[in-house]
């Protein structure tokens, strides 16, 4: 593990028994004093807060492009029943010390093997970080994060991509703030009829 995280990690078994217990996160030669928090995989009990935590970003999405987004989740409970034992999907949420739910990361696992343009790597793809609104500002987003990342060096991914909407500075601010760069851009022109 290198010096820019500071969590005890139980890896022995990186299935739905992950549990990465966090502790004070060293970001940017400095620590930052965090809340207790436990960051496990996600398992079907916790379906509900998940739904909670989706209708919360898709209001975000929804009002700043509601051209785009409709007032609607992602994943309906089945899906969510299917996804959680998808092996190529792992979902995290995030736990604070009372055993609530404060937050979830949906990760996708891309490899990419044999191709004839891209080099053979594999990538943890994050589809999606929620911090519940009630309980931002406390570390939750930057404990589910490094997670992710102790995560993904531990299956040997190359790196960690991510899409975020420009509706969204937050959330720009929130990984800008974690080291991503930007990738790739996508850009857009709304056609009037």
């Amino acid at each position: 593990m290198d010096g820019a995280l500071s969590f005890g990690v139980d890896n022995s078994n990186l299935g739905q028994n992950t549990i990465i217990q966090t502790k004070d996160i060293h970001m940017e030669n400095k620590v930052v004093k965090k809340y207790p928090c436990t960051v496990r995989r996600a398992t079907e009990d916790d379906i509900a807060d998940l739904q909670r935590l989706l209708v919360q970003v898709n209001m975000v999405h929804h009002l700043g492009r509601p051209d785009l987004f409709k007032p609607n989740t992602k994943y309906s409970a089945d899906d969510l029943k299917v996804l959680l034992h998808e092996e190529h999907f792992p979902v995290f949420v995030a736990e604070d010390a009372t055993g609530n739910i404060v937050g979830h990361a949906f990760c996708q696992i891309i490899e990419h093997k044999g191709e004839r343009l891209l080099a053979d790597i594999k990538t943890l793809y994050i589809d999606d970080i929620c911090v519940d609104e009630n309980e931002r500002h406390k570390s939750y987003g930057s404990h589910l994060y490094n997670a992710v990342v102790q995560f993904a060096k531990e299956i040997h991914c190359y790196n960690i991509t991510l899409n975020v909407w420009a509706c969204n500075p937050g959330a720009v601010a929130f990984y800008e703030q974690c080291g991503l760069q930007p990738q790739k851009y996508g850009l857009e022109k709304i056609l009037e009829s």
